[in-house]
């Protein structure tokens, strides 16, 4: 608490930083004091004797060089000066990436000067000494990765400090009296980073948001929007403009689209689900081929480029899917009203209809607008109870109804249909080289007030499947329509897997007794068979997490590269335009085309790629922190209970663990083994016990009990009980 008691120092002067920004931002051009002091607009004596001494400093520094007596120059040409960006560690030191560089640089807590996560930075590359690995020095922090920063504050009579539970932040922020605002003692509160004093050990900020009470639902919930950038509700002038949208069918616009509303359609979706995006329609041709049509909301007839709405939607991207709650992309109105595929409705639709034959083959495609009707609304559950049973009344205990109900021959006769044309689809897509990640997911089972009473595991199936299928169709032929065109268009990309990660997987997952034979064909086929190994294994959860980390990110670009996951060499995203921007992007493009218009402007699109990318990067850690703050919150319940845990991460501070029955993972710290004395052993990814000489390693099963169970941080903390008496198999 020494460091929240005193105020930042603010006495003497120092404008080394400044002095060094103002160089580097003219690398060729010498200055002396008096230019520098201009610059800074200082014209006082005792400065101008300042800025004479840092100058002296800097270069006896090496960091600057006197060109001629009196005036210096940056030292920026040297090749010993980069730019790239700061990874932080979570010991306040951090490794300065730089794509220049074969190696990371390693910077000494000393050495940041001022500089936060992910920054991008100007750094000074030096050997500290022969033979060791190169670190280095910021001299400049270039640009901010981020400005906003959610945390507690501690009042004092006058200032505040706020202390944030990020790790990598390794300081607090200083908080004037007169910028505390409406915030009190402990809150959770966003503060804004306005200035970082050279002298001061703190960035100067203001609370511009109180978000409420350590550890209380809601509070929590925003804090993990907060931390990312991300809303919680719409600004009221988007609501009200989205609120005077017409959304009637009109038959004026019906007679512009392909008429599909006789043509039987319906939906597969998660049974909580309210935004419905996509539908199928089926018909069985003369010919003994059948016609599927893969039918998108028309968000784009609704979302006018230009309007506050566009803009809205755009900056958000992507809708963003909390444990407890849905943060959409688009207001209600929209997303859960007219573009939402809902049963016994007329639709505006952007379809992708398709000729296949007996064997999947598709010898036909048509894409547009079109007009639909839902016929049925089905829960995955009601269609794989259908595909595995071929009985068509749904049973009142999976029935989203709740009450048994009888389903059209025509319907249950073209789940099955459909059912088997996308199991051969799934196996010719394997056969090409897709990799097959069924991750498990950890899903919850909340009561009215969200709170958790029970973990259960997402696993899809052969509904699941279904539709996954002819969604992935739609997309790479839309995606091969535009592409073979040479036109400016938005793939979603993914390059092949890393080959060190890969290397270095394989020696973990050696600890349980698998491999990855890379002998056997290609790497995809090694992988996949992998993942069948593993299937419904202890370890699987693991195995699957540390696949997918070897993976590259998918991404969105202008530049195809393919996607390697998929096996595909055009891929796009079509499908989901309510909660994915490109989706719309990929729709007016489209449409645009199909217009006869020109290729389109590729510079202008492709920023739109990073951003979106960007924006799934933040929901995507959203998400992730959520479902662990909902785990940790699950644990506070069971803290006497002794849980099977398998040891999934070691380290030099303690074990990982996840407990098997329901993917919780904690830490079992070093210091609370407390039947040995243990150090940690790199090579075998274990603790070794001094007295015993046993091993706690990577795979192995023990008992745990939770120790803490800490919301703000979303951390969950084990004490050690004792090993499993049988062996791991």
């Amino acid at each position: 608490m020494s460091k929240r008691l005193r105020k930042p120092v603010k006495k003497g002067k120092d404008f080394s930083e400044k002095i060094v920004k103002i160089l580097s931002q003219s690398a060729n051009k010498a200055f002396n004091y008096k230019q520098i002091g201009a610059k800074l607009e200082l014209d006082d004596t005792e400065s101008r004797n300042q800025i004479i001494k840092d100058l002296k400093i800097l270069a006896s520094q090496n960091k600057i060089i006197e060109s001629e007596p009196g005036k210096y120059l940056i030292k920026a040409i040297s090749k010993d000066y980069y730019e790239g960006k700061i990874d932080m560690t979570g010991r306040k030191t951090a490794y300065f990436v730089c794509a220049d560089l074969e190696d990371d640089v390693f910077i000494p807590t000393n050495n940041l000067n001022h500089a936060l996560d992910k920054d991008i930075v100007k750094v000074y590359v030096y050997n500290k000494r022969s033979g060791k690995k190169p670190e280095g020095e910021v001299i400049e922090v270039l640009e901010r990765n981020k400005t906003d920063f959610v945390g507690v504050i501690d009042i004092q009579a006058n200032f505040a400090f706020v202390s944030t539970a990020n790790p990598k932040m390794y300081t607090d922020i200083f908080i004037p009296k007169d910028k505390i605002g409406e915030a009190e003692q402990g809150d959770v509160v966003l503060v804004h980073i306005e200035d970082w004093p050279a002298r001061a050990d703190s960035p100067f900020g203001s609370v511009i948001k109180v978000l409420g009470k350590p550890g209380e639902h809601d509070t929590e919930i925003h804090a993990i929007l907060a931390e990312y950038g991300l809303p919680s509700e719409f600004p009221i002038e988007v609501e009200t403009f989205a609120q005077k949208i017409d959304t009637s069918i009109e038959e004026s616009e019906i007679a512009k689209r392909r008429d599909m509303r006789d043509t039987l359609t319906f939906t597969i979706d998660p049974k909580d689900a309210k935004d419905f995006d996509d539908a199928l329609s089926f018909k069985k041709l003369e010919n003994g081929n059948y016609e599927i049509g893969i039918h998108i909301a028309d968000v784009s007839y609704y979302l006018q480029e230009g309007t506050i709405l566009d803009d809205e939607a755009y900056q958000r991207a992507t809708s963003v899917y909390l444990v407890d709650r849905v943060v959409p992309m688009l207001p209600e109105v929209l997303s859960n009203f007219a573009c939402s595929l809902r049963p016994n409705e007329e639709k505006y639709t952007f379809s992708a209809i398709f000729e296949i034959t007996e064997t999947s083959e598709v010898v036909n495609q048509w894409f547009g607008r079109t007009v639909i009707y839902s016929d049925q609304r089905f829960a995955y559950e009601e269609a794989q109870y259908i595909i595995e049973t071929k009985d068509d009344v749904i049973p009142e205990e999976i029935s989203i109804t709740g009450s048994s109900y009888q389903v059209s021959e025509a319907i249950v006769a073209a789940t099955l249909k459909m059912d088997e044309l996308a199991k051969i689809l799934r196996k010719r897509r394997m056969a090409d080289g897709a990799i097959s990640f069924d991750k498990v997911e950890v899903k919850f089972n909340l009561d009215e007030a969200g709170e958790p009473q029970g973990v259960y595991f997402k696993v899809s199936k052969d509904a699941n499947h279904l539709i996954e299928e002819f969604m992935l169709l739609a997309n790479k032929k839309v995606a091969e329509f535009i592409g073979k065109q040479k036109k400016t268009f938005i793939y979603r990309i993914h390059d092949e897997p890393n080959e060190d990660k890969l290397f270095a997987m394989q020696a973990v997952i050696a600890k349980f007794g698998h491999k990855i034979d890379f002998k056997q064909g290609s790497i995809s086929q090694a992988l996949n068979k992998l993942m069948e190994d593993v299937n419904g294994k202890k370890e699987q959860n693991l195995i699957d997490t540390l696949a997918i980390r070897s993976m590259s990110k998918a991404k969105y670009s202008t530049d195809n590269i393919g996607h390697y996951g998929l096996a595909f060499e055009y891929y796009s995203h079509f499908t989901s335009p309510i909660r994915r921007y490109p989706d719309v992007m990929v729709h007016r493009l489209l449409q645009h085309y199909l217009d006869g218009g020109k290729s389109a402007d590729e510079e202008t699109y492709e920023t739109k790629c990073l951003h979106s990318s960007t924006m799934e990067g933040l929901a995507t850690n959203a998400e992730r922190d959520s479902i662990k703050y909902m785990q940790v919150k699950y644990m506070q319940d069971h803290q006497d209970q002794e849980f099977l845990g398998v040891i999934s991460g070691v380290t030099e501070w303690g074990i990982y663990v996840e407990i098997i029955e329901n993917k919780c993972e904690g830490m079992c710290r070093i210091r609370d083994i407390k039947d040995d004395y243990y150090t940690f052993d790199e090579k075998q990814y274990a603790l070794t016990g001094a007295t015993s000489g046993k091993l706690l390693q990577l795979g192995d099963e023990i008992y745990v009990k939770v120790k803490n169970a800490d919301l703000v941080k979303k951390q969950l903390d084990f004490n050690f009980l004792r090993r499993i008496e049988e062996p791991l198999k």
